[in-house]
């Protein structure tokens, strides 16, 4: 028999904010964190200067040194986001962790789609000259692929599954996915899930590569713009997001506030191309939700887009969600923070389930005319919308062609 799969907590970081009032207030100023950053010296071959970083972060004074010298900054925000969750779950009190934790009671499922990229810049610099001032015993343990997940089990002493993701724009929500599974299939109770992702300037020198980032650089405060006719790419953000998973009955044991149960998640590949995007496995990824979830597409209320201001992954997804679901309400939250990659699918379901517990969801901001090569949906743009529903859907599309598409449930006491 399977369980069913709740959350119970989550902790969010990102350039707007880190608790949902916070980043409600920028989302209804039509306010994003786009800013055009002072490279032009500094990196002549760049053509792309816009971002969103985190201004100002710095992990908690709580923490010492031996806690901090094997995280980089993504994994800093990742447990600083695992933190704040369980503090919301009601398993962090006092600078400590529940006992119902313990034991092999918790996991963690969680990724970015690299290390800490300064380390591997130091472990580059060792290669290329022999030497690197900043290398050390630990430069491999903040670089390192699954770091996040690692620091996150290590820092508050969690010893059941580890399962790392790293997978570009889905590593979030395919955490968020994989830990849901595992507990629905009773492997064990709770689990902490996200991703994350700090900001650096090799991200945007890739996409730049590819011609897929904005470089409207005087115009920080229109891009990106995702499914506008008029759209210039994508702008990296930064972030990271974390949800506490748990058993229903386990969660209902402890009196545990629910903020929404997850009911269904799909998961594909396009096999096709590494960087073009495929309708058909999109929508296909939909469909496998919506089966595990035993719903029809007409129960959805909402679909929470990718939303990456680029022409192929737009029109893609559009059009797989068109193809299913006819016109569905539709929105996307990286108008407002740039593409935070790793932590996107995690922060995203975030806003979904919030947006859903409000009843108020929100514009994808900058969205003027759309794309007529987009599919037919109904475009939240313009203003909030008010809509009543039970059921909403994230979807995240990464590269490699790793599809993933999550539903929550509003959550009735």
């Amino acid at each position: 028999m399977t369980k069913r799969v709740v959350i119970t907590g989550v902790g969010g970081i990102t350039a707007l904010g880190r608790n949902w009032q916070e980043i409600k207030q920028a989302f209804s100023q039509k306010r994003n964190a786009t800013q055009r950053l002072d490279w032009d010296n500094k990196y002549p071959d760049l053509e792309a200067y816009l971002g969103a970083p985190i201004p100002n972060y710095a992990p908690p004074a709580s923490w010492n040194r031996k806690q901090l010298r094997s995280m980089g900054r993504v994994s800093m925000l990742c447990v600083d986001a695992a933190q704040d969750a369980l503090a919301m779950a009601g398993l962090w009190e006092e600078g400590k962790i529940s006992s119902l934790c313990l034991d092999g009671n918790m996991g963690v499922a969680a990724g970015s789609s690299t290390g800490s990229t300064p380390d591997i810049v130091d472990a580059c610099k060792l290669v290329i000259t022999g030497k690197s001032e900043n290398f050390s015993a630990n430069t491999y343990v903040r670089m390192m692929p699954h770091t996040t997940a690692a620091n996150i089990g290590i820092f508050f002493g969690l010893s059941g599954r580890i399962i790392p993701t790293s997978s570009a724009c889905s590593s979030g929500s395919q955490a968020i996915g994989y830990a849901y599974e595992s507990i629905k299939h009773g492997l064990i109770p709770m689990m902490l899930a996200g991703g994350g992702e700090e900001f650096y300037v090799s991200e945007v020198y890739v996409f730049d590569s590819l011609y897929a980032a904005s470089r409207d650089n005087e115009n920080p405060g229109l891009n990106p713009r995702p499914y506008d006719q008029d759209r210039d790419g994508l702008v990296i953000g930064e972030g990271a997001g974390i949800l506490v998973l748990e058993e229903l009955e386990h969660a209902l044991a402890r009196g545990a506030n629910i903020l929404a149960e997850i009911v269904g998640y799909g998961a594909n590949s396009d096999g096709t191309h590494i960087t073009r995007p495929s309708k058909d496995t999109m929508q296909r990824c939909m469909e496998l939700a919506l089966k595990d979830a035993q719903l029809e597409p007409q129960q959805i209320g909402y679909v929470d887009g990718h939303g990456t201001a680029t022409e192929q992954g737009d029109i893609a997804e559009t059009q797989a969600t068109a193809t299913l679901f006819g016109k569905v309400p539709f929105s996307s939250q990286k108008s407002y923070l740039g593409h935070t990659l790793g932590a996107c699918g995690a922060l995203e379901s975030w806003f979904a389930i919030e947006m859903m517990r409000e009843q108020s969801f929100f514009p994808t901001l900058n969205l003027v005319t759309v794309d007529e090569r987009c599919g037919d949906l109904d475009y939240i743009k313009d203003q909030v919308r008010h809509i009543d529903t039970d059921y909403v859907m994230n979807n995240n599309f990464a590269f490699g062609g790793v599809n993933t598409s999550l539903i929550f449930k509003r959550w009735r006491d």
